[in-house]
């Protein structure tokens, strides 16, 4: 539990300095609530909106408690929760913590219908307790952890590889009627290109295993080509991650850095005109990379005042939130 002193006028008091409280509501759920957690499949409803789930790993200097009253306080739908090695929950007390954090988060009307886990096989001793009592507590997301490829493996054994790891892991999925996704995160594992993991979701042909499309990784991986990659993933998107990025030239060198979204490279407008093309309306998770204190690393100390990262929040949300507007995708 952290021992940061927290105080609900805390979050307003920093959004008011910020000038960030206009059209957000003081507490409870906001915009469209009509996203239902026993749908398997995106809702076919074009006048349905997305629900928007903060992601937990930037709160992790927030208890449970701390937790809810932020996200509710700010407008956020739900909680994309940390349930993995060092988040909010730990795996070996999945069964004792996970029920308890989640009551909490109801109590101010947060939906936890997302995860975000380590797993990465059915034979991982944290994948039947962890996903067991997800069902039990009808979470239906959550996001796998990642495959490294071997330095000394050819790339195509090591997709067979994959394919038979994770397809054991979708049938453990069915047999608890959740929905994995494996993200696409930039570098050199599985998964990064989009191309290595569709052929893999192809094989394994599960409506209970797909993707976490992450558009800004996609942006550092893809550049003009990201929509071709989205194309492809597209029928295995089971939620996506948002956030944005621009190139930067540090010691001689260009690296990806993350910014405050609609500040970056991300083409957002073309990307949300494809998620309407495609029909998807599936759950959000807000990811906030950019410098905060250590905040954005999921540490548990902060070096900046945590008003600060309450306000880059709602700055982000209200973001988000305009752009599903502008693109149609608001309910």
């Amino acid at each position: 539990m952290s021992s940061v002193p927290f105080r609900r006028r805390d979050v307003i008091k920093g959004l008011m300095a910020a000038g960030l409280t206009a059209g957000l509501p003081q507490s409870g759920i906001a915009g469209d609530t009509r996203f239902r957690p026993a749908d398997a499949f995106p809702s076919a409803d074009p006048t349905d909106g997305f629900s928007i789930h903060i992601f937990s790993k930037l709160l992790h200097f927030l208890n449970p408690t701390e937790l809810a009253a932020v996200s509710a306080d700010l407008g956020f739908d739900g909680v994309d929760l940390t349930v993995r090695p060092g988040g909010h929950v730990e795996p070996e007390r999945v069964r004792e913590d996970l029920p308890k954090v989640v009551e909490v988060l109801h109590k101010k009307n947060q939906q936890v219908l997302m995860m975000t886990t380590a797993l990465t096989g059915a034979d991982d001793p944290a994948a039947r307790p962890t996903l067991e009592t997800a069902r039990k507590l009808s979470i239906r997301y959550y996001r796998t952890g990642w495959l490294k490829y071997p330095e000394n493996q050819p790339i195509r054994s090591a997709l067979q590889q994959y394919r038979r790891q994770l397809g054991g892991l979708a049938k453990l999925n069915q047999e608890f009627g959740l929905l994995g996704g494996y993200q696409n995160h930039a570098g050199t594992n599985f998964g990064s290109s989009v191309w290595d993991l569709a052929g893999v979701l192809q094989e394994i042909d599960s409506p209970n295993l797909g993707c976490q499309y992450d558009i800004r990784h996609a942006t550092v991986e893809g550049g003009t080509s990201w929509p071709t990659g989205l194309r492809i993933i597209q029928p295995y998107v089971r939620s996506v991650a948002v956030k944005d990025m621009i190139w930067e030239k540090t010691d001689g060198r260009w690296r990806a850095v993350s910014v405050p979204l609609g500040q970056g490279m991300v083409d957002f407008p073309g990307y949300f005109a494809m998620l309407k093309q495609f029909n998807l309306r599936v759950p959000i998770s807000l990811h906030l990379e950019y410098p905060l204190g250590g905040a954005d690393q999921g540490s548990r100390t902060i070096t900046v005042p945590k008003e600060k990262v309450f306000q880059a929040m709602a700055s982000d949300l209200k973001t988000l939130k305009a752009m599903l507007r502008t693109a149609g995708l608001a309910g």
